[in-house]
Order: C-alpha cells, then structure tokens, then sequence
C-alpha cells in the first residue's frame, strides 16, 4: 500500500438538485468542509454517497468532482461497487486515471455469489489496476456476509487487498481477522456505534458519514484513543452516541442530508425510493444536533 489510510475517514453525500440531477458545486462544498475540519481522508460513493441509486453517468460526475475537491489533501478511496465485475473494473480504472489512492470494493449479489466467485472478483479488479483495494464487508445492504477466515485469505491470495472495512458491527470479527493476518491487514470499523470499540481493538481508522454533520467529535475521538487517554474518548464517544445511532437507525443518505438541511446546507433529498426524513424523526435530530452544540 502507497498510501495510509488512517484515523477519520469521511464518507460525503452525494448531494441533488431540485431537478434530480447532482448538485457538483455542493459536493465540493462538503469535501472541503470536512476536510477543513481536519478529517483524515474522504471516502466518496459509499453507501452513504447513494452509490447504488447513481448511473454510470452520475456516477463519473460524482468521483471526477470529489478527487477534484480533496484535490490530493488528504487520500482519497473511491467506492467502485458494482453489480458485475465487468462494471466494478470500469468504474475502479476511471478512479485510477482520476488520481484515487485506493478503491473501496463491496461485492454486491442479485444471484448469491459463492466464494470463488467472489475471490475471483477481487482477483480480476486487482489485476486491473494499480490501486489498493479496501475489502468492504457489509451483509446489511449487499446480502453477501465474508468471513473473517475467507477475508483473510482473499488478503493473502490478492495481493492488492490490502484494507478491510467490517462493518457487521460484530466486534469479534475485527479480533478474529487482525489474529488471522497477524495484524499485517489493517482494519476499519464501519460501524458507528462501535467506534469506541473498535478503535480500542486496534482498528486504523473509522470508515464514517457522521463528518458530515459534526467532524470534530470523531475527531476528537480518535486523538484520544491515539494519545491512550481512554477517560476522554469514552466521554467524547458518549456525547455523540446519540447522534451515531439515530444516523444509523435512520439510514446514512436520509439522516445526512436532513441534518445538513437544519444546519442550513441543501443538499438535496435522498433519491427514490428512499424518501426524505419525516418532522418527527428530524425534530428528533434538531434536538440531537442542538444538544452537540452546547
């Protein structure tokens, strides 16, 4: 791997127009919000960029102008998920051209995929190209679940993996693969709730859309898990647990872009069928964003 990924890595919206196409001038406004507030590294068309609801099209408009804004501040990896692996290698070789430092790789299934099929995928995209790929594992939205033991061998038989993602929210998980690579694979935790965890278990960094909304708690977080001040993380973890798991309870797009919508920032509704956030659950989350900032 040429370039670390470590600490706050944050995953933007991708935000729309009235109109429904995407909104660029806000994207890049978000990228440079986050990284102003001293994130890490940004994580374009994740789940949490709506990935999945984008054409190819959009798609291309969403990575060109993201590496564009981080504009080589910070690493950048690039969601290239797709449903064939014909669609992942194109997407993942643009990201290549455009400047990426690495690509996020989530096998997604409408047939269930076996397990040489999916080594075979990731074999096929390292094969074309040169970037380190970060192993994405996340049963909740692609309906494949990898096993620590069968992660940890795609990691010694592709040898461009070089990143896990593991975001099961089972803790354990995380254990089983660092004792299975001999902590030679660094891991991320992408679930929020687990963040005071999964930082203390070793993970590298914190795969996050909550930067969004607030990047100094996850940020102040990570420093104090890095300075070994366990007092102050698990305070400043409890301060924001409230607004981690409603994000997560909602869903990423819907939540993100409400609560940027009551910090005075339109970037736009999630796309259909995903609908915007009732005024129940946002007076709920005005309350919660209120609270973070007293």
């Amino acid at each position: 791997m040429t370039t670390p990924f470590k600490g706050i890595i944050a995953y933007p919206v991708t935000p729309f127009q009235a109109d429904g196409s995407i909104d660029a001038a806000m994207l890049t406004r978000l990228v440079d919000r986050m990284i102003d507030a001293g994130v890490h590294a940004i994580a374009p068309l994740g789940s949490t960029g709506e990935s999945a609801y984008l054409d190819d099209d959009e798609w291309r408009l969403a990575a060109e102008t993201s590496i564009a804004a981080v504009a080589r501040r910070v690493p950048t990896v690039v969601g290239i998920s797709e449903l064939t692996t014909q669609g992942a290698i194109r997407r993942a070789r643009f990201a290549e051209r455009l400047g990426a430092d690495a690509v996020m790789v989530l096998p997604v299934s409408y047939w269930k995929l076996t397990e040489a099929e999916i080594m075979a995928h990731y074999r096929a995209i390292g094969d074309a190209v040169g970037l380190p790929i970060m192993l994405y594992n996340n049963p909740a939205t692609s309906g494949i679940d990898m096993s620590p033991e069968f992660i940890a061998r795609i990691c010694r038989e592709v040898p461009s993996v070089t990143m896990v993602k593991e975001s099961t929210g089972d803790l354990q998980r995380m254990h089983r693969l660092d004792q299975l690579t001999e902590g030679r694979v660094p891991f991320y935790n992408g679930s929020n709730p687990l963040a005071f965890a999964a930082l203390n278990a070793g993970a590298a960094g914190w795969c996050t859309a909550a930067p969004n909304l607030n990047a100094a708690l996850p940020l102040a977080l990570y420093e104090a898990i890095t300075a070994g001040d366990l007092a102050r993380a698990r305070a400043v973890f409890r301060r924001q647990l409230p607004l981690l798991q409603f994000i997560v309870k909602i869903g990423l797009p819907t939540s993100v872009k409400a609560g940027l919508r009551l910090q005075g920032i339109d970037a736009g509704d999630p796309r259909l069928p995903l609908r915007r956030l009732g005024a129940e659950h946002e007076a709920t989350l005005a309350a919660i964003l209120a609270a973070l900032e007293e």
